[in-house]
Order: structure tokens, then C-alpha cells, then sequence
């Protein structure tokens, strides 16, 4: 295995970002796995299709019920999956969107494979605030999963060197290909706001508290 098979591709200047949306974009009609920065951790993505989701599964070890989410562009992406914005979900959008705002929306029962669907019955969505990642959305055009970039118990990678390090067989046999995005400065992970309910509520306390959500919402459940 030459050291070449395991080089990352730059993702960090604009003129980076240009010339690694054409491979990436290839790679996931591939149905292959793309490691990629955000604006937290490097997390792990597909296709919203089932076999590209099983890909990602197999490569993670992940139990079943563990969902991933979904990263989208513009929130127009979440109408074409049939997914639904009840109004709250809206007004936390247009305040939060882009941003670390994970919502579990309703719906989805024909365009989201069920491994996407969490213990609320919903399906968690993002539109990342990560600049490289939205151009690289924008042109493809769909969303894509996300999860985070690390084997189980090992926490996830701020760095595309500890992808590189973890996962050279599946680089190797051309099912991982990592965007390298450099360092991220270790952050929080987002507030994941389950919209499901006849009310929003907190299901994990992250970046925003839920006092700032309420600025939006009052009716929030949950204090962390």
C-alpha cells in the first residue's frame, strides 16, 4: 500500500474547496462514505439512500436505533424529502439556521430510509453554518448524513489525521474518501430539539441553551 492510497483531499481555502466538489460529489453517487469537516467534529456521510446508509453502517459498527442526521443547504431540501416544519420548527429556523441546531422533524415516510429514523420517530436535521460543507451541499444539491468521525469509544476526530490513522482500510479500498478541512478547535456538539411533539423540547443540551430557544419558543421543554 503505497502512502499515496491514504493522502486526504485539501478542503480548506476557497480555490480547495472548488476542486474537491467534483470527486467528492462523484464518491457519494458512488454510494461511497465521505469524511468531511464541520463547524464541531469531522463527521461521516452518505446519500440518503438505503445502500449508502448501510455502507456508512458497516463502516461504523453502528447499532441499530442509533440514528445518523442529516445535513442540508437550504431548508428548502427538507420539503423534498417530505419532511415537516411544524410552525415552532419554523421560527427556531429562521433564528438559528445556518447554525448548531439540530430539529427532529416529522414526516419523511417515503423519501427517508428507516435507519435515519430516531426513538422520537422523527428524522434530526442540520443546515451546518461550515462554509466548505454548505458549497459543498449546494452543489450537490441533496443532503447528506452525518455522524461523527471516530470508532466506537474513541472520541470524535478534530483532525483529518486521526481519520487517516483509524480507518486506512476502508481508504485504501476506496470506500472513505476524507476532506481535509485542518484543525477544528473543539466545540460543543449542537442542541438537538425534538419537533415532533405538540411542543419542542430539548433531547440534548448543546451549544444553545434552552434559555436562548425560548427567546424564540416559549413554550420549550426542557432546562439544560
Amino acid at each position: 500500500m503505497s502512502m499515496h492510497s491514504l493522502r486526504s483531499t485539501p478542503f480548506w481555502s476557497p480555490a480547495e474547496v472548488e476542486a474537491a466538489i467534483r470527486p467528492a460529489i462523484l464518491h457519494l453517487s458512488e454510494r461511497g462514505v465521505l469524511a468531511y469537516p464541520t463547524e464541531t467534529v469531522y463527521g461521516f456521510g452518505t446519500a440518503v439512500d438505503h445502500d449508502s446508509v448501510e455502507t456508512l453502517v458497516q463502516l461504523k459498527g453502528r447499532p441499530p436505533g442509533k440514528p445518523f442526521l442529516l445535513l442540508i443547504a437550504h431548508p428548502s431540501q427538507i420539503a423534498r424529502l417530505d419532511l415537516h416544519l411544524p410552525t415552532y420548527a419554523a421560527h427556531l429556523a429562521a433564528r438559528f439556521w445556518p447554525g448548531p441546531l439540530t430539529l427532529v422533524l416529522p414526516g419523511g415516510d417515503r423519501r427517508v430510509p428507516a435507519r435515519l429514523r430516531g426513538p422520537e420517530g422523527g428524522v434530526a436535521v442540520r443546515w451546518t453554518p461550515h462554509e466548505g460543507l454548505q458549497r459543498l451541499l449546494a452543489a450537490y444539491g441533496e443532503p447528506i448524513t452525518s455522524t461523527s468521525a471516530n470508532r466506537p469509544g474513541v472520541p470524535p476526530a478534530t483532525q483529518a489525521s486521526e481519520i487517516l490513522a483509524q480507518w486506512p482500510d476502508a481508504i485504501h479500498r476506496g470506500v472513505l474518501h476524507v476532506l481535509d478541512g485542518g484543525g477544528l478547535a473543539p466545540s460543543p456538539p449542537s442542541t438537538v430539539v425534538d419537533c415532533t411533539g405538540r411542543r419542542p423540547r430539548v433531547i440534548r443540551p448543546g451549544v444553545l441553551s434552552a434559555a436562548t430557544l425560548r427567546d424564540v419558543v416559549p413554550d420549550l421543554v426542557g432546562d439544560h
